[in-house]
């Protein structure tokens, strides 16, 4: 039985994990909040194929840099590693350039809210059951405060349904990415996993993104909204949110999808100028809200454990609970 010493030391070391999985929701939804300003900038120096291309080699190169990355991947995880490039990196990034000709990046942004649904519905096909009482609760108080957001755009008209149609696709494909990357990073750990995907993705988009790059005509902000949407958006926040997916499965990971709407509301009244409804900003709290209580919802192993290696040879059980129930 512990003694009445150890108590204090297991809350507080409670707290502390509560603390490192509260940030890494958070940063990484502040980050991809700010990807939609930072595309819609480069947009007007290059087209949509070289910003997919170029934050790509960017983010690699910068994951490059910690020693951790050129750790060796499982054999029988390199397939999976490759297919993680495609649905979480070449895929969904090339979509978000393309729909920004479209729709507006606060729009963008809003639409992110959604990225929790999509992650609940795939993990609950994967484990067969719905998810449990406090992960619905959540997802339902973000879905709402989405809505709110966009409510004021609804009446407005001058959404294109395209540029929509290509974001909601991009969330689809997270869904399935963030339940692959869950197992992969628990296994093989983060940097590695994250940078040989994004490695796999500087290859699929090598071919239509060099012609782009090379036809750009730069201006300093759309340069510097490079280097941050490939450094911290392309890296920096993928390996976040894949060390969240390994700590604490897919659908609680996929809450920065909440926080994203917040922060493409706050840069657009800051730095665009843009007129936001007092609904959206009321929605965007809610959305914070959601994000909050989907990472304190009570943890639930929804697949067997497994004995599989550690990364480092260790042969302790090691959970694969990347779908939320």
């Amino acid at each position: 039985m512990p003694s009445s010493t150890d108590l204090p030391d297991a809350r507080a070391t409670a707290r502390r994990a509560s603390l490192v999985d509260w940030a890494l929701i958070v940063v990484p939804g502040i980050i991809w909040g700010s990807s939609y300003l930072f595309i819609a900038e480069i947009l007007e120096a290059m087209r949509p194929a070289g910003v997919t291309f170029l934050r790509c080699c960017i983010g690699f190169v910068v994951l490059a840099c910690i020693p951790g990355a050129r750790r060796t991947v499982r054999r029988e995880d390199r397939g999976r590693v490759g297919l993680l490039g495609v649905i979480w990196l070449a895929f969904p990034m090339s979509m978000f350039p393309f729909a920004e000709q479209h729709v507006s990046s606060a729009l963008t942004g809003m639409l992110n809210a959604a990225t929790p649904l999509f992650a609940a519905i795939v993990a609950a096909g994967l484990v067969r059951r719905m998810p449990g009482a406090p992960v619905v609760r959540a997802l339902a108080v973000g879905l709402v405060g989405a809505f709110l957001i966009a409510l004021p755009s609804l009446g407005e008209g001058g959404t294109e349904l395209w540029g929509v149609g290509l974001v909601l696709a991009a969330l689809v494909s997270y869904g399935f990415a963030l339940n692959l990357a869950g197992p992969l990073q628990q296994r093989n750990g983060a940097v590695p996993v994250i940078w040989r995907a994004i490695g796999v993705s500087v290859v699929l988009t090598a071919p239509t993104g060099i012609p782009a790059v090379l036809d750009a005509h730069w201006t300093v902000p759309a340069a510097l909204s490079m280097l941050a949407l490939g450094g911290l958006g392309t890296g920096v926040a993928n390996l976040l949110v894949a060390t969240a997916a390994g700590r604490g499965g897919a659908t609680r990971a996929s809450a920065m999808g909440f926080v994203i709407p917040a922060v493409s509301l706050l840069l657009g009244v800051t730095v665009r100028g843009e007129h936001v409804a007092l609904v959206s900003l009321v929605g965007g709290a809610v959305c914070v809200l959601g994000a909050r209580l989907l990472a304190m919802a009570p943890r639930r192993a929804d697949v067997p454990t497994s004995t599989a290696p550690a990364p480092n040879g260790d042969t302790s059980t090691t959970r694969f609970d990347n779908a939320e129930a």
